[in-house]
């Protein structure tokens, strides 16, 4: 069922057929890092994305085409540690374009269909959102779509540690 539709996109729960190919998508390096976990896991990233806070996106002819996730799925877990979660005034927001759709200028409407949907679910009112720091193409959208950066973190990925950009909207005057 459609739970939403804007600018094209229809968005829906998410159910186990675009689970199975979302955790199947691999994005090329240096972007590697947002594909899903090995095939072994893939019951455990299914579970995770059939857990109700998870949304796929579909475009008008109905071909996955992403997803967002809201709440405690979107935040990382050393932000949590660092309790950088916890003031409760915004919406954490987590998203995924198809790999193929990427760098392509989808971006942009894709997050404010997103957001404009989490607005009306959700009610809200201020998102936030955490971002890898090397990856500048994803910063600029956010930016673009009224972001503003708050704090940067360190986040333990494999054997190696990256920093994260924790980024959030002053408030919905930033109209989508």
């Amino acid at each position: 069922m459609i739970l939403g539709q804007s600018r094209g996109y229809q968005i829906r729960l998410m159910d186990e057929p675009a689970a199975r190919e979302i955790v199947n998508w691999r994005y090329e390096p240096p972007y590697a890092l947002y594909n899903m976990l090995d095939a072994a896991d893939a019951a455990e990233d299914i579970e995770e994305l059939l857990d109700g806070s998870y949304f796929s996106v579909a475009a008008a002819d109905g071909a996955l085409i992403g997803f967002f996730c809201y709440g405690q799925n979107a935040q990382v877990g050393e932000g949590i540690e660092s309790g950088l979660y916890l003031d409760g005034t915004a919406l954490d927001i987590g998203l995924g374009l198809r790999p193929d759709l990427t760098g392509q200028g989808h971006g942009l409407a894709f997050l404010q269909a997103g957001m404009r949907f989490a607005e009306r679910t959700y009610d809200a009112e201020r998102f936030r959102l955490s971002v890898a720091a090397f990856n500048q193409r994803a910063v600029r959208l956010y930016k673009k779509a009224g972001f503003v950066f708050l704090h940067s973190f360190m986040h333990q990925h494999g054997e190696s540690e990256m920093e994260f950009l924790l980024m959030e909207t002053p408030d919905l005057a930033v109209r989508l």
